[in-house]
């Protein structure tokens, strides 16, 4: 797989800042994936500063040349991040400001992939002081959270009110989306390219929280158990996913696929984990792209955006 990448010495001299943490539920996790990242970029000679975002007020190094942001979900993958850094004229990793808005937001997402015709579920928003009117099952959404935070799949219509309830505590909206039982596999696209299918299987339940960020909570296939016909068609759907929302550096799609071989696309992730249980490394590492040069593509796809130092 062909991407842009720097080479280790490209770095000597520069400052490369990674900032983590951040203020929102994602915050143990991002410190993971940001310590994984300093690891593997203190293996070049760049000058790696760690940086422990904890609000908009987080200081930066005077020579910083880089933002690596590994700031999952709230502040970092929501645009917040990406405007204060635009600002202050720092260049970064991944998507700018608008287009992190749209991915992180799973209610427009919906919109954009029903406009390009991408498969995914049947779906409604509530506001405040609605209910839904479809009959369990069905999964509820606080459309503006990551790592499963604020899901739930109702299978009992007495547990409606309360799961419709706490989507409701993390904004103004809740989507609800078709219960769509199936294979959970993710793609990680970089440059604009689709990585090895990863298949995951939850030990119990679904792939939530506890399931994704404890060491074997979940086991993975890379790649995924798939026929070919079955590669080629996730693959297409989840490039078609990332180019409905116009992303350009690098993401993680979610996809179910089920028995019929009909497909759901779920969401994007544009600032995926990087932690030692993540899915994107484990796809990269399949077609011989360490951790390592998967940080120095990821960096140098975002300065070919146009946001040089």
């Amino acid at each position: 797989m062909k991407s842009p990448t720097f080479q280790p010495e490209e770095l000597a001299g520069k400052t490369i800042a990674v900032l983590m943490g951040g203020p929102g539920s994602e915050r143990e996790v991002s410190q993971r994936s940001g310590a994984a990242v300093v690891g593997a970029l203190r293996q070049t000679p760049a000058n790696v500063v760690p940086v422990d975002v904890t609000g908009p007020d987080f200081a930066l190094p005077a020579d910083t040349w880089l933002a690596f942001n590994i700031i999952h979900g709230t502040f970092g993958e929501d645009g917040e991040l990406q405007q204060i850094l635009d600002e202050r004229g720092v260049p970064y990793t991944g998507e700018d400001a608008a287009k992190s808005r749209l991915a992180f937001d799973k209610i427009r997402t919906k919109e954009r992939f029903r406009h390009f015709e991408v498969p995914t579920s049947k779906w409604e928003v509530l506001v405040p002081g609605e209910m839904t009117k479809w009959k369990p099952p069905f999964v509820a959404k606080a459309p503006k959270q990551g790592s499963t935070v604020g899901v739930h799949i109702v299978k009992d219509a007495a547990d409606a009110a309360a799961a419709v309830g706490d989507c409701f505590k993390y904004g103004r909206e809740v989507l609800i989306e078709e219960y769509f039982p199936g294979r959970e596999l993710t793609v990680g696209i970089l440059g604009g390219k689709a990585l090895p299918i990863v298949e995951i299987v939850p030990k119990g339940g679904f792939y939530d929280y506890e399931h994704k960020y404890t060491k074997g909570g979940s086991e993975y296939f890379v790649p995924a158990r798939l026929t070919p016909a079955e590669t080629a068609a996730v693959q297409a759907a989840a490039l078609r996913a990332n180019e409905s929302l116009g992303l350009e550096v690098y993401s993680r799609v979610d996809v179910l696929l089920n028995d019929r071989g009909e497909l759901n696309v779920l969401e994007i992730n544009t600032i995926p984990g990087m932690t030692e249980t993540s899915l994107l490394p484990k796809a990269a590492g399949v077609v011989g792209i360490s951790f390592l040069e998967l940080c120095l593509r990821i960096a140098a796809l975002s300065f070919r955006k146009g946001r040089t130092a």
